[in-house]
């Protein structure tokens, strides 16, 4: 007996998502680990940390998405061949600015987004409220780790307004 009140066909699309997403995931992974190690310059400190900080929240969601796939019934795809071959992140160059590997870690951001905006779309259609509210949690999450970041590259002199907003 089946534990899943959901029909199959209409899973698969769901999963077909979920492994693009996960396949993702490894490679935006690996990306933290080399800026992590490679980072240099005045801002050493604080973006070893908080690169950090994110490989090791991608690792837990690699292991969430696997063993989403896996409560659907399905087998997540597993090689590093596939991976690359199925994710729309690509490997950067290990050797660049701070500045320059987060601005490639925004971009990737987007790209994220954007899967999970696919992977939202066919778990609402095969009426998965499961890998809805996993997927629902990250996305809040990474856009918030995206502002944060964006900030990060914004001068503030530029931005700091003056003058005050007054409510009406």
């Amino acid at each position: 007996m089946s534990y899943l009140k959901m029909n199959d066909e209409e899973l698969l699309p769901v999963v077909m998502e979920l492994n693009i997403l996960l396949a993702d995931y490894h490679v935006y992974y690996q990306k933290l680990r080399s800026n992590h190690w490679n980072v240099v310059g005045k801002n050493f400190f604080d973006l070893h940390e908080k690169f950090e900080q994110m490989y090791n929240d991608a690792l837990i969601k690699i292991d969430e998405i696997a063993e989403r796939i896996l409560t659907l019934r399905y087998h997540p795809m597993s090689q590093l061949e596939d991976y690359l071959k199925s994710s729309s992140i690509k490997q950067n160059v290990t050797l660049k600015s701070d500045e320059a590997m987060v601005e490639e870690i925004l971009s990737d951001h987007k790209l994220l987004l954007e899967q999970m905006g696919k992977v939202m779309e066919k778990s609402n259609n095969a009426s998965d409220e499961g890998t809805s509210d996993l997927i629902g949690a990250y996305i809040r999450e990474l856009e918030k780790t995206s502002w944060m970041l964006e900030a990060w590259t914004k001068e503030s002199s530029k931005i700091i307004k003056e003058e005050v907003v007054e409510v009406r």
